[in-house]
């Protein structure tokens, strides 16, 4: 590589960068020694947080789960620790999984959830892509609150309705639960959405152009299709099942295409490239430099200061369950 083709890629680093995200899911804490500790899910997350501080991608989403048992302090204040050392520039945003505000959410735990995380849905913008932050427990077990889910329903379509009358290319959305595994049409099962509004919502996104959902839940990956929709279902960063190895999935968005790419912890790359070689990701980035990412949201988390943790480093669980056999547990 010549000098003048360095020169040219490093400063266009920064920009480029905010075209990519990465897809944390499941830090779920405490679930390794079911809420005796969580020392197992504090060096994963610890690795993964420093994981972004290498890579400086645009931001870092983090799709549900986020503790083991909800309402637990302890489990609370080490996910807000650890996601404080998140570099200030990366922005950071939660999502609720059903560990965090139960499996039938009440309007008690729905308040708990948004005073120590914040808002359980919720949009934000990225140069000319739209995150949409849903709470999937409000599509699942909706009986205690069925004017919740009825509200963030009408939400979601308003907020498609303005993203595409501004002309944003880009919708996706983020929430802990899959709308479906590999098949739309397959049956119920604890780790989809129902069919009924599984239907309902598949429907709005296919007449808002929504092209791509990441979920997590299922503690392992799973990719599916309906027509053009993407439904990404992506492993931990905590405890995997049935063989799955912990990890992360690297997110690029340019022009059209979105392309994505699944790594576990010992295969992390060097740069916040997707899907290609090193030097052909180099030479993917040449022809310009992206500028005026030009971004807003309408609320967010609150990412803390840089800390890179040497411990995480040395100290890497991402062992799968001890029995690969097991039954798919209701324990994700």
């Amino acid at each position: 590589m010549t000098i003048l083709r360095l020169f040219t890629l490093l400063s266009c680093a920064g920009p480029l960068a905010a075209q990519t995200f990465l897809q944390m899911s499941d830090p779920q804490i405490g679930m390794y020694s079911k809420d005796h500790d969580f020392e197992h899910e504090t060096a994963n997350f610890e690795f993964a947080i420093a994981t972004a501080n290498r890579l400086k991608p645009a931001f870092v989403v983090v799709t549900g789960d986020l503790v083991n048992q909800p309402g637990n302090a302890a489990q609370i204040a080490e996910y807000h620790r650890i996601a404080a050392k998140l570099d200030p520039a990366i922005k950071l945003y939660s999502v609720a999984g059903n560990h965090d505000v139960g499996n039938e959410p009440t309007r008690e735990s729905l308040a708990l959830y948004r005073e120590r995380f914040g808002p359980d849905y919720y949009t934000f913008r990225l140069g000319g892509m739209a995150g949409f932050v849903l709470d999937s427990n409000l599509e699942k077990g909706t009986d205690a609150v069925p004017d919740e889910a009825a509200k963030m329903e009408a939400w979601f379509k308003a907020e498609l309705e303005k993203a595409k009358r501004d002309g944003v290319r880009h919708l996706i959305v983020f929430q802990h639960i899959p709308f479906f595994l590999k098949d739309p049409n397959e049956p119920d099962d604890y780790f989809v959405v129902p069919p009924a509004t599984r239907q309902r919502y598949l429907k709005l996104l296919h007449q808002y152009g929504v092209t791509q959902v990441f979920a997590g839940h299922y503690h392992r990956n799973a990719e599916g299709h309906d027509g053009d929709l993407e439904m990404i279902t992506t492993g931990p960063i905590g405890m995997p099942l049935e063989g799955a190895k912990s990890g992360l999935r690297m997110v690029r968005v340019e022009g059209d295409a979105v392309t994505h790419k699944y790594y576990d912890f010992g295969d992390l790359p060097d740069r916040s490239g997707v899907a290609q070689p090193f030097h052909a990701a180099i030479s993917a980035f040449e022809p310009r430099c992206l500028t005026g990412a030009g971004r807003q949201e309408s609320r967010h988390g609150k990412p803390g200061g840089l800390l890179y943790p040497t411990r995480a480093l040395t100290k890497i669980h991402d062992f799968s369950t001890a029995d690969s056999r097991t039954r798919r547990a209701k324990t994700s």
